[in-house]
């Protein structure tokens, strides 16, 4: 296959803040038109399925070959979602919305023959919001590391993880699952290496990513999970469609017949139903809304939470920030520190004390965050510095009082270890259970 990264003007020096200039791609039938920048090229808006809507609403997703002239100078809308329970603490999460959400973006430094490892990101937010977004931008761990990043976009909320009377169990995780194959078969094109796929996922993306390692399908040889509250197991099918008939009852539909021709705003509200929030109480399985669900057919029924199963397939990066919870906490609340333990750093010792007894390597790592944070390392508060987009979290409540200086030093750290991780180099510490601190 023949590949091309040219940029129709010569490409700015990485110093300059040039305007990115467009450079073309050719991926077997399709031209992509992405943008080059600093030395890194995006190809965004990829679309590797079609678009789920109408008869495909509430269907696995369908395969979607590109053909012809493919503009991937966007990053392509994130799917439906209402505004993000955490957005007093890391920001408002902007962006277009829509259905038609099944895209990846790819940040390379060049689409040439040099195999660099890659990355695939799977956000987090419960289940509910997130998407490719500027604070997940790959750019500055693509021009640090020299690896192509790929942050996917993924069905989510009802459309992508409700089950109902005659319907499919973990839309979004297939969604998901379907992005990786496409990364697998088509990142050479982008100078990305497949046998050299890590997954990274943080909260809902990394329970995500141990769900997709317990279905084997999905290509990755190494794993980040950040803060995934790996210990909450899944839902059982039954709680699962109880909860699903509630909130299709709440949006006005009797099945999922009548649910496809619902306005998907309808689908949203019905998240904050009353009867939806009782339902979901009342399954008293320690999960919120959604989730993945044990259905029996894309996840197997299972006695243990899901770590004890997808721990010791692949070599994990696992960890854990110290004040998790104070993202939770309403202002003036206490704070139950005690549960940042046991939602996120027991379980995380727990996968690597299960990792190495299978014969795989755990690196763990505390996120302490720096001095004058507001709330402290709490949930997220490592995203910034793990991608390196401080410039996107500058509204952030979460970043306040962070001097530059302190987030400079930070962000080194942690991205050369993630870096390092990634490239299969030594970090510096031993894998095992004692975590690295970072502060």
């Amino acid at each position: 296959m023949r590949r091309t990264d040219s940029p129709d003007h010569p490409t700015p020096s990485p110093e300059t803040d040039a305007p990115p200039e467009r450079v073309a791609l050719r991926l077997g039938e399709a031209r992509l038109l992405g943008l080059r920048r600093r030395g890194v090229s995006r190809f965004g808006g990829l679309r590797y399925a079609l678009a789920p809507v109408g008869a495909r609403r509430f269907a696995p997703p369908t395969p979607m070959p590109l053909h012809g002239e493919v503009d991937a100078t966007g990053t392509g809308p994130i799917a439906p979602q209402l505004p993000s329970a955490l957005a007093p603490v890391l920001g408002a999460c902007e962006a277009p919305q829509s259905e038609d959400c099944l895209h990846l973006t790819v940040w390379t430094p060049g689409a040439d023959a040099a195999h660099r490892p890659v990355l695939v990101w799977c956000h987090g937010g419960a289940w509910q919001s997130g998407g490719v977004l500027d604070w997940y931008s790959g750019e500055a761990l693509a021009r640090r590391g020299g690896v192509v990043v790929v942050g996917l976009n993924a069905r989510l909320g009802p459309l992508g993880w409700l089950l109902a009377d005659g319907g499919v169990a973990n839309l979004g995780l297939l969604d998901l699952e379907l992005a990786f194959q496409w990364v697998a078969t088509h990142i050479a094109a982008f100078g990305g290496d497949p046998a050299r796929i890590t997954a990274m996922g943080q909260s809902a993306g990394g329970v995500n990513v141990a769900a997709l390692g317990l279905r084997g399908a999905s290509g990755f040889q190494r794993a980040i999970l950040q803060s995934a509250p790996l210990g909450r197991g899944a839902r059982s099918a039954e709680a699962a469609r109880f909860i699903g008939r509630t909130l299709l009852r709440a949006a006005g539909a009797a099945d999922l017949r009548q649910a496809r021709d619902l306005p998907v705003e309808r689908l949203l509200r019905a998240q904050l139903a009353p009867e939806v929030v009782a339902a979901t109480r009342a399954a008293a399985d320690g999960h919120g809304l959604f989730g993945p669900v044990l259905d029996g057919d894309t996840l197997p029924p299972l006695s243990a939470p899901l770590a004890t199963h997808a721990a010791g397939r692949v070599d994990v990066l696992a960890g854990w920030n110290r004040d998790e919870m104070r993202a939770f906490a309403a202002p003036g609340a206490a704070v139950d520190e005690a549960e940042t333990e046991r939602r996120f750093a027991t379980p995380a010792r727990q996968w690597g004390a299960q990792a190495a007894r299978a014969g795989a390597r755990a690196w763990l790592y505390r996120f302490d965050g720096a001095h004058g944070m507001p709330f402290g390392a709490c949930h997220g508060a490592e995203l910034p510095f793990v991608f390196g987009t401080h410039g996107a979290f500058a509204s952030a409540p979460l970043l306040a009082g962070l001097t530059p200086a302190d987030g400079q030093r930070l962000t080194h750290q942690v991205q050369g270890a993630w870096l390092d991780f990634i490239h299969g180099r030594p970090l510096p510490w031993a894998p095992g259970p004692q975590p690295h601190v970072f502060a």
